[in-house]
């Protein structure tokens, strides 16, 4: 039995020791790759046709607003509409007291009597006259008299017709009608308030908002980079009247679904804020947005035919601020270049030098290299199917 234990025992000690070396020699193995080039995953630059847009703050205001006053004297004896609600021009809005104005109707339409009767007289006298001054049996300054009396009493009657439609006109006006169609809003007045014509506070305000302005601010800054651009051949401005179309992002985050079109652009730079408005028309069937309202605006400035976008994840900035890259050269090898980038786009940037198509841009692995240092460069792509490889391996071991 000992000489059976002696030999079972020298077996096992030779079997661990075997399953040791064999240990040694598999870690070997997994280290050796560590020692050699480093491996990053890169992203092969290419040109394409770039659509260009710029994202500006702006608010909304009304299509039309009308303030809404009296334009006579008097007692408001009724209010006609209700709050909020939908007017159509023309329709009555107030009711003023109308008596006097009546009264005054009735008043210049009795004068216009008088004086329409006083120029019938004086036509007669001076027809009468005419024939008599051949035979002198008037005389000729008498006649000239008749025929004066009858020009003034014509004048009297146009006057009287004049004053008369005065009259009617201030009557009209004691009817407050609404000057355009839209949504009318609270009254500062109720029943039995005295108005006054022309007076500063209105009586209420009527807003038209389908359709509805947005009106946006733009740098001048970026006004001049875009012209730069476009002129410069970098940028080209889309077909048609796409460059004109704005989209809206609502203060919720959620996207507004009708599209604006651009209307103008101001003339003159605010000095206070170096900035110009640019005002948007919109649709607005549901009442969506209301004036006032905060929003973003997207506009497309147009297409960079050659645009390069680079991914965010393989730029950084150095210690002066600027963005850099790394990029796998020719030979292998770690180049550090600084970039000029234009606007974000996604998680891509657009870099308008540094870069050029085919380019190697290193995304994954970038602390474990530096400038010079010889690399194994995989595409992004192919590199995220090799860990799946190399799992699959053991098992088929």
């Amino acid at each position: 039995m000992n000489k059976k234990s002696a030999m079972w025992r020298g077996a096992a000690i030779v079997t661990l020791t075997a399953s040791a070396l064999t240990l040694a020699a598999c870690g070997k193995k997994q280290d050796a790759p560590q020692a050699g080039k480093p491996q990053v995953s890169v992203v092969t630059l290419t040109t394409q046709p770039v659509s260009l847009t710029t994202e500006l703050p702006g608010r909304t205001s009304a299509f039309r607003v009308a303030e809404v006053r009296p334009q006579v004297n008097g007692i408001v004896q009724k209010r006609l509409f209700t709050e909020g609600g939908e007017v159509k021009a023309g329709e009555q809005l107030y009711q003023i007291d109308p008596a006097l104005y009546q009264a005054s109707v009735d008043s210049q339409k009795a004068a216009l009597a008088r004086a329409q009767a006083q120029q019938k007289t004086a036509a007669l006298l001076a027809e009468r006259y005419k024939p008599l001054v051949a035979t002198r049996a008037v005389s000729q300054q008498t006649y000239d008299n008749a025929v004066a009396s009858r020009d003034q009493a014509a004048a009297d009657v146009m006057s009287a017709k004049a004053a008369l439609d005065t009259a009617r006109i201030n009557l009209v006006y004691t009817k407050v009608l609404s000057p355009i169609d839209g949504i009318i809003g609270r009254s500062s007045v109720t029943e039995g308030a005295l108005v006054t014509a022309n007076q500063t506070g209105a009586l209420a305000a009527v807003q038209q908002i389908d359709p509805i302005y947005v009106d946006v601010t733009q740098s001048s800054v970026q006004l001049l980079r875009l012209q730069d651009a476009l002129a410069s051949g970098q940028l080209k401005k889309a077909d048609g009247e796409q460059a004109a179309l704005v989209t809206l992002t609502l203060e919720d985050g959620s996207q507004y679904k009708q599209t604006g079109k651009l209307q103008f652009s101001e003339v003159t730079v605010d000095q206070g804020t170096g900035s110009i408005t640019l005002r948007a028309v919109f649709p607005n069937p549901d009442r969506r947005l209301l004036p006032g309202m905060f929003v973003r605006a997207r506009q497309a400035d147009g297409v960079a035919a050659d645009g390069l976008l680079v991914p965010q994840r393989g730029v950084t900035r150095n210690q002066r601020g600027l963005p850099t890259a790394l990029v796998v050269n020719a030979k292998n090898q770690v180049e550090l270049r600084e970039l000029k980038t234009d606007r974000a786009i996604g998680d891509k940037w657009l870099v308008t030098d540094g870069l050029a198509a085919g380019d190697k841009v290193i995304v994954e692995g970038l602390q474990m290299v530096r400038p010079g240092v010889e690399v194994v460069a995989t595409e992004a792509g192919a590199n995220a199917q090799q860990p799946q490889a190399a799992n699959a391996a053991p098992a088929k071991q």
